[in-house]
C-alpha cells in the first residue's frame, strides 16, 4: 500500500479551525449530504437515479401468488411411497382398506405425487396434485389415486 506523501491534514495546518467550511455547519450533518437515505432521488440526486437506478420509479408488475418466490412444493415419487407404505401403516399414519394401503399425502404435508419408480402393491393415495405417470403406475398396480385439488383450467382462446 502506497502512503500519500502530502496529506490533506498537513496542507490545512495553520488555517482557521473551520477550514473554510463556515463557522456553523462546518461540513457536517445531513445538510451536506443532501438528506438521509433515499431523500432527493427525485430532486437534487436525479442524475444519480437516472444513471444507477433507472427503474426506481414507475410500475414494476407483480408475481401471481401461485408462483411467488420462496414457495416450496413438497413432492414424493411413487417408488418412494411404495417403499415407505408399510412403515407408514405401522406408525399409524396410513390404514388398510379393501386390501389397499390408504395414504393421505395431504395430512403428511406433501403437495404432489410424481411418477418416478415402480409400484409393487395396491395403494390408495389421497393427494392434492398428481402427475399422469404417477396415476397410471398406481392404477396398473391395482390401486387408485384421489386428487383433491382440481388442475388449473386452460385459458380459452378468444
Amino acid at each position: 500500500m502506497v502512503v500519500r506523501r502530502r496529506k490533506k491534514s498537513r496542507k490545512l495546518r495553520g488555517r482557521t479551525r473551520t477550514m473554510s467550511w463556515g463557522r456553523i455547519g462546518q461540513h457536517r450533518k445531513s445538510g451536506s449530504k443532501g438528506g438521509y437515505g433515499a431523500a432527493g432521488l427525485g430532486k437534487h440526486e436525479w442524475t444519480w437515479t437516472i444513471k444507477y437506478a433507472p427503474r426506481w420509479y414507475g410500475k414494476k408488475g407483480f408475481n401471481p401468488p401461485r408462483i411467488r418466490a420462496g414457495m416450496v412444493v413438497r413432492t414424493i415419487n411413487v417408488g418412494q411411497l411404495d417403499e415407505i407404505a408399510s412403515l407408514l401403516e405401522a406408525q399409524g399414519k396410513a390404514e388398510k382398506e379393501d386390501g389397499k394401503i390408504v395414504v393421505n399425502l395431504e395430512k403428511l404435508g406433501i403437495h404432489k405425487l410424481l411418477g418416478e419408480g415402480r409400484v409393487a402393491r395396491p395403494l390408495k393415495v389421497i393427494t392434492p396434485l398428481a402427475s399422469e405417470p404417477a396415476i397410471r403406475k398406481i392404477e396398473e398396480a391395482g390401486g387408485e389415486v384421489v386428487v383433491t385439488r382440481a388442475p388449473p383450467e386452460e385459458a380459452e382462446e378468444g
